[in-house]
């Protein structure tokens, strides 16, 4: 389930009303929230690589490394890659998809594993390892073993004899969130649900999404009281979470 993007706003609405400290309107905090959100998407990583070298719980729910995973999988997806033969003739790539094995139209932010015919692992190499591990045929690529360079957000797949049946594993990136309106007789801005984008993000993230947002908001609006008091309460969260 999805954090309300209409329960984020008026939060911090809420909060800034309440001390008198100032306004967001709603295009600044559509803004806001999606570096927020992607903010939030980027450290999933960082702090996933920090856990996997700490010992974990055996307990339901109490996994870390889990719970990271959880949040990172709503953004999993897979898709077919495209084989293109005309655009660098002397060497043929693949396309990354645009459109994910659901239909959805997504974008494209971290790649995973490349699979071929269903069943196999395409090996990831640099570019030296690609090129030298034909020089051999001991080491050079075969359907049964293929190997892949990616560059310029394209797969370069050895043996050539592949033109087909790749598939790709990768992390879409969040969309971009919207508080959409309309206009009230009095001028006020009425929520729109039916064309609202809401965030992405585990519900559990709703706090400190809030919590990033109000830091933010104080540099816009020019008070530190608020950026202090939010940037405090942020890394009380991430202390709390590591320890």
């Amino acid at each position: 389930m999805a954090v309300s993007v209409n329960t984020v706003y008026q939060t911090v609405l809420y909060i800034l009303n309440k001390e008198q400290r100032g306004y967001i309107p709603p295009a600044e905090f559509n803004s806001i929230g999606t570096q927020v959100q992607l903010q939030i998407f980027e450290k999933y990583f960082d702090d996933l690589n920090q856990q996997l070298r700490v010992p974990q719980t055996d307990m339901a729910y109490a996994d870390r490394v889990e719970n990271i995973d959880e949040k990172i999988s709503i953004f999993k997806t897979f898709g077919n890659a495209t084989y293109d033969s005309t655009s660098v003739p002397t060497q043929p790539f693949f396309t990354l998809p645009a459109t994910d094995i659901y239909g959805n139209s997504v974008s494209f932010y971290r790649l995973g594993e490349v699979v071929y015919n269903d069943v196999v692992t395409v090996q990831r190499l640099q570019r030296s390892d690609f090129y030298s591990i034909q020089k051999s045929k001991m080491t050079k690529a075969s359907e049964t073993f293929p190997a892949y360079l990616y560059e310029n957000d394209k797969l370069f797949i050895e043996p050539s004899t592949i033109i087909s049946k790749i598939v790709v594993d990768y992390l879409r990136k969040p969309n971009d969130i919207s508080w959409a309106f309309t206009v009230g007789g009095l001028g006020q801005y009425i929520y729109d649900s039916s064309t609202s984008i809401q965030f992405e993000l585990h519900e559990s993230e709703q706090t400190e999404i809030i919590l990033k947002i109000l830091q933010y908001s104080g540099i816009i609006i020019r008070d530190p009281q608020i950026v202090q008091a939010a940037t405090q309460q942020i890394m009380k969260e991430e202390v709390n979470q590591k320890t």
